[in-house]
């Protein structure tokens, strides 16, 4: 009887298996050569692709797990290009272990790679862009920039872009590949604290020394603005209408320096009005000469 069984239990397993086996053997696509890709590729190709899933996974918790915010959110960009290159290198493998001749596929999509490799160009860009950005600390979050004419502060930085937040409080998506390529000019860099200056021109006449201690007295009231380095006052030009001076001071942020610049032009005015120092307009004196009568000249007023 108990022969019997184990028979029974035999052929059910065979059954089973056999069944379970010929799923596996289904072909889904031949090829000349005689290769084929089965069911049974297919469900190894995607355990394969699990399993390596969560072996990168747990690398990446691993490694980032003692660093910091913001060293980890540059690791995670970084990770997230090597962890597609990991899968494509995996599945190569596999199907090629798998007896599947991986030429074959590749010369067949060779004009489909070649089409997405123009069509992704600047993709590729961007993200050779961002490697470097990540690897090189040339951009931080945080950094106040200028890139074509508008000032912003770098708020996110990813593989292929970065986002900017301008004064305006609007945010700039920007490709990774313009700070590699374009001019940006990186005002907190070096330090947080930048040298700006405040231009003004004052009627001939007025007492340049006094405008100098005017000046100088409005930048050391103004708030925002830092004491050390001192401000500092250049006498830059006798313009066609104005003594012209410019007002340089260091501030600590370079993102609202233009209401600084603003409420020190404010303060400048007042201050001017209450030592009776003018701050000119363009003019110009036109007189005419009459060629028959030299002695004679006349004013456009008159």
């Amino acid at each position: 009887m108990q022969s019997g069984v184990e028979q029974v239990k035999e052929v059910i397993e065979e059954t089973i298996w056999g069944n379970i086996l010929e799923f596996f053997k289904i072909t889904l696509l031949s090829f000349e050569s005689g290769n084929n890709i089965t069911v049974g590729l297919i469900l190894l190709v995607i355990a394969v692709f699990f399993t390596t899933s969560i072996v990168l996974r747990g690398t990446r918790m691993l490694l980032t797990r003692k660093m910091g915010e913001s060293d980890k959110n540059k690791f995670i960009s970084i990770f997230k290009f090597i962890k597609y290159l990991t899968y494509l290198i995996v599945i190569i493998i596999t199907i090629s272990s798998a007896g599947i001749d991986i030429t074959i596929l590749l010369t067949a999509s060779a004009a489909l790679f070649v089409g997405l490799g123009l069509a992704l160009q600047d993709l590729f860009q961007d993200i050779i862009g961002g490697l470097y950005i990540i690897v090189d600390k040339t951009l931080l979050i945080g950094d106040i920039v200028e890139i074509d004419g508008k000032v912003g502060r770098v708020i996110e930085i990813k593989l292929r872009t970065a986002r900017v937040l301008t004064r305006d409080d609007k945010v700039m998506v920007i490709p990774n590949h313009k700070f590699i390529t374009d001019i940006v000019l990186n005002y907190t860099q070096n330090h947080e604290a930048t040298r700006e200056f405040v231009k003004v021109g004052v009627a001939y006449g007025s007492d340049t020394l006094k405008v100098k201690t005017i000046l100088l007295e409005c930048a050391m009231d103004q708030t925002g603005i830092v004491k050390k380095p001192d401000p500092f006052v250049l006498f830059e030009d006798f313009g066609d209408s104005a003594l012209i001076f410019a007002l340089h001071f260091f501030v600590t942020d370079s993102f609202v320096d233009p209401k600084i610049k603003s409420q020190l032009r404010f303060k400048i005015d007042e201050k001017f009005r209450l030592n009776n120092i003018s701050i000119p307009f363009p003019q110009r004196d036109v007189h005419m000469f009459y060629p028959n009568n030299p002695n004679k000249m006349k004013s456009v007023d008159e």
